[in-house]
């Protein structure tokens, strides 16, 4: 996509926030301005605890709290939130990166287990003995996906089942 190579080139885009129309736009680079007020259009960051900034809109006198790659998100890669299905992923895992090129929309499972491994440097595998066990979780219910000789094979077969659970 041509934003995000503009951003990788610190080039800035503004696009309107969708259902925030002639109030609001936020740009390529991770910056938010208010269309209504002239004087200072932009917008007061606000500072969570996972340190994500995020921006307070208003339509209608009502807020909407939301973090700025969100936003990005929506305005740029057509992004709809769906609690949990599809979550909006910082590919450096920086939460104050919020460039266009950082992000991507990711299934929740896919960002939960990209960057968490165990002390055997896989995720969904154990060690059993001298043999290595695959499990895996879907739905709050534990898939036992076979006894494997090595590590890799045993993350190997992981990685397939979750490729499959993905591309339902």
């Amino acid at each position: 996509m041509i934003y995000k190579l503009l951003s990788r080139l610190g080039i800035e885009v503004w696009k309107d926030i969708p259902e925030y129309e002639g109030l609001y736009q936020v740009s390529n680079l991770g910056n938010v301005k208010s269309l209504k007020y002239r004087k200072s259009n932009q917008i007061k960051y606000l500072q969570s605890n996972a340190k994500r900034k995020s921006v307070c809109l208003y339509k209608n006198k009502v807020p909407k709290k939301t973090s700025i790659a969100v936003w990005m998100a929506i305005a740029f890669l057509n992004f709809k939130p769906k609690r949990y299905l599809k979550v909006v992923d910082h590919i450096d895992n920086n939460p104050t990166n919020d460039k266009l090129y950082n992000l991507q929309v990711i299934s929740h499972r896919e960002n939960i287990s990209k960057d968490i491994t165990n002390k055997v440097g896989y995720t969904g595998v154990r060690k059993n003995g001298k043999k290595w066990n695959a499990k895996i979780d879907v739905n709050n219910k534990r898939i036992y996906l076979g006894t494997y000789e090595t590590p890799l094979e045993a993350s190997e077969a992981y990685q397939q089942e979750l490729n499959k659970i993905n591309n339902e």
